[in-house]
Parts: C-alpha cells; structure tokens; sequence
C-alpha cells in the first residue's frame, strides 16, 4: 500500500502538484531519528569550508553527462547514416521507425495519428507496445535527455540563459507546471476535432530528426524561436513546462526498474542538485527533513540525465536497477 501511495504521489506531482513537506507520522524510525541527529549537530566553519571544496570539485565531474552526450549523438547520427548511406537498419525518424524489422512509434505521436484519423493502425500498436518495453526497462524520461535531440539544444541554451542570468542582463520567468497538461490535452483535442497531427508540426522533437536526416526545412525557425525565449525569458520553457511528451513518458517510468535513489545519510542538503536539475521538484526529497525513508527513489518525473549525480559530492544520489539492489 505504502509503495502505490507514493508512486500516486509521484504522479501527481509529475502532473502539477506542488510538493509538500511529509507530515510526522510519514517519517520511518530511521530516517527521523537520522534528521533529529543531523538538527542536533552543529557544524564548525572548517567543516563547511570542506562542504564547500567538495562541492566546487564535484562541479567539475561531468561523468554521467558525456556518456549521455554522446548516446544522444549517437543514437540520432544512426538515423542520418542510415538513411544517408541507404543501409536500412534504421527506417524512419524518432517520432516512428523500424530498427531491424521491429517497428518502434513515439507513445505521444501515436496518440496524435490514432486521434485524428479515429482508427487503430496496427504498425502503430506493435510500435507503442516495443517502445513501452524499451522506455520502461530504461526509465520513462530518460527519452528526453538521453535521445531527444531538442534536450541537447536546450541544455546549452540553458548554459548560456544562466551566464546571462548571473550578470543580471535576464531573468527566469517561471510558468505553473500544469501548463503542460493543459497542452496536452490541448494538441489532442486539436487532433481529434481537425484530423491532423497538430503537435508534431511544432514539436522541436520531431523537427529536428526530420532535419537532420532529410534536411532542414522552414519548420526549424520554429526551434530557434523556442530556443530565443529559453536563453532571453525562461530557463527551459520547452521541456519543463510545455513538452506533452514528457507526461507521457514520466507515467510509464514511473514504475521503470532505471531510477536515480536519495540515500540522505551523509548527505548536507547544499542544494546543488536542485540547481542543476531540469525538473527540481522531483528534488524536494533532497530538502533536509524531507526524506521519510534512508532509500527513496526519485519520482516519475525524472529524466535520469545523471546531472544530480554528477554533481552530488557525498555520492547521496545514485542510479539504481529496482530489485537488483544495485546501485551504479
């Protein structure tokens, strides 16, 4: 019971809730009498002035990063040199493809063609069925930042939005979370009611895989302008608040065995990880007294882009294989 509580919990909040600090009776034995210990001492300057070394060095570890970097590129340079070369190992762009003679189809696009035509194709269902498999054994979101090409983009955009940021020339506009849910539904009515694939004429997901492998069009100027108001308005606007992808697949990683886990016992509540995470209220556990459990796993929300984990210098955020009790 106590496991289905919180994967609701974690859904809603992947849907727009705002986290909330647990209530007393929430806490396990261990875990209170761990931040009744931690409440009860103090630390010297010297000690902080550690914390503060490990976390600048820490910083300077991008470990989880690169391997992801260089999946992403690799993963999409396939699509191109497939199609460039005529290989046909991989068929089609990131929305719909067959890899091998296995079909594979985008859960949000197929919910897109299935609405607008009102019919179930079969293609479509044994794509969505390989693709539920894939993303569940590898963790939902991990979609958006270990393949969406959009998410590399985005975070460099986010690189220089923060330079600019700490020079005060721009500043974070941020929007409610819900925003997203309401364009969700929002594209798939439009689907429904016009017959037509709404979303993926906009989406910078399916934009971008289509440019790379059969060439750019006009519709990349609509990239550039989402990527103009993440550097100049707010700080991953796509990805965090509008992208009806991302819903889709943080409901079928939510129970996906690849997840990030919060083991708070040496951790010093510096706030690093929230800093850099693109979703950082999956991140509240990390609050100190917030943790009800010495083993949380991080909710449906999560990309597993591996920036928390990177960057945490006590090694208190992990990846982890649910069942295996094994940490990476």
């Amino acid at each position: 019971m106590e496991g289905i509580m919180s994967l609701i919990q974690s859904l809603a909040i992947m849907l727009g809730r705002e986290p909330v600090k647990p209530r007393p009776e929430d806490y396990s034995p261990e875990s209170r009498a761990l931040h009744e210990a931690k409440r009860a001492c103090k630390m010297s300057p010297e000690q902080r002035q550690e914390i503060n070394r490990q976390t600048h060095e820490a910083h300077k570890v991008h470990t989880w990063r690169n391997r992801r970097w260089l999946t992403l590129l690799a993963v999409n340079l396939l699509f191109v040199a497939s199609y460039r070369f005529d290989v046909q190992l991989i068929e089609g762009a990131l929305t719909a493809s067959r890899v091998i003679g296995f079909h594979f189809a985008d859960l949000n696009s197929a919910l897109q063609v299935t609405l607008a035509f009102k019919t179930i194709l079969i293609n479509l269902v044994i794509g969505t069925t390989t693709v539920l498999i894939l993303w569940w054994l590898l963790g939902g979101r991990s979609f958006c930042s270990w393949v969406c090409p959009y998410h590399l983009l985005a975070e460099w955009a986010e690189a220089l939005h923060l330079k600019l940021a700490a020079k005060k020339l721009v500043k974070d506009h941020q929007l409610h979370r819900r925003t997203r849910v309401v364009l969700y539904v929002i594209f798939a009515l439009s689907a429904l009611a016009s017959g037509y694939t709404v979303f993926e004429t906009i989406s910078p997901t399916g934009i971008l895989s289509r440019a790379m492998i059969y060439g750019p069009t006009w519709a990349l100027t609509i990239v550039v302008f989402l990527l103009v108001l993440e550097v100049f308005y707010s700080r991953r606007l796509w990805c965090r608040y509008m992208c009806p992808i991302g819903i889709t697949y943080a409901v079928v990683g939510a129970v996906s065995p690849v997840r990030v886990a919060y083991l708070p016992q040496d951790c010093h509540h510096e706030g690093e990880c929230r800093k850099v995470c693109l979703v950082p209220h999956v991140l509240d556990v990390t609050k100190k007294g917030f943790a009800t459990r010495m083993h949380s796993g991080i909710g449906a929300d999560c990309t597993r882009c591996g920036l928390c984990v990177d960057v945490c210098p006590t090694g208190s955020l992990k990846f982890e294989v649910k069942g295996l009790d094994k940490l990476l």
